[in-house]
């Protein structure tokens, strides 16, 4: 798939390609860092290229770039609303090197996130933030994004996803 150029002057957005795997683990990875999450980093090239370009892809990535080189990244896949009857986009990860930070590459991205949104016919665009990551939530809010304080994430993994897998 194309560049898409943005209003930003040398800025364009495209869709990654399984060759692109080894640039999407090193944005990954520069946002488990940044998360400071790096000891669960476990995600490889071979597992990006299976479970994003393989015969079911269940992600999709973005990449933003300034004269043709990457300055970030957002990783994003469809969920559903039973209530709205409607599939969303849920953004899993969204990095902009700290050196590109203030330019307006993440609100560029975010904005082409929300175009595709409306464009698959989604109800929703939504995404977690870890509660102490000020300038994230702050840069959200000013994009019109509010926080679901009625809601709390639950995760499972690991011993307990297996023990509950388990089950008769």
């Amino acid at each position: 798939m194309p560049s898409v150029p943005t209003a930003l002057p040398g800025f364009s957005i495209r869709h990654a390609e399984s060759a692109d795997a080894p640039l999407i683990v090193e944005y990954v990875s520069k946002l488990a860092d940044y998360e400071k999450l790096a000891h669960e980093m476990q995600a490889t090239e071979a597992h990006i290229r299976e479970t994003m370009f393989g015969p079911r892809p269940y992600a999709e990535v973005i990449f933003g770039e300034q004269d043709g080189q990457p300055v970030g990244f957002a990783l994003f896949f469809h969920n559903f609303s039973t209530f709205m009857g409607k599939p969303g986009l849920y953004l899993e990860d969204l990095f902009v090197d700290p050196e590109q930070r203030g330019h307006g590459y993440g609100k560029a991205l975010m904005g082409y996130l929300a175009r595709l949104a409306v464009e698959r016919g989604c109800g929703r665009f939504e995404w977690s933030v870890l509660n102490w990551n000020e300038p994230s939530i702050a840069f959200y809010q000013r994009l019109g994004a509010r926080p679901l304080d009625a809601w709390t994430v639950y995760r499972m993994t690991g011993e307990a996803l297996e023990r509950l897998a388990d089950q008769p």
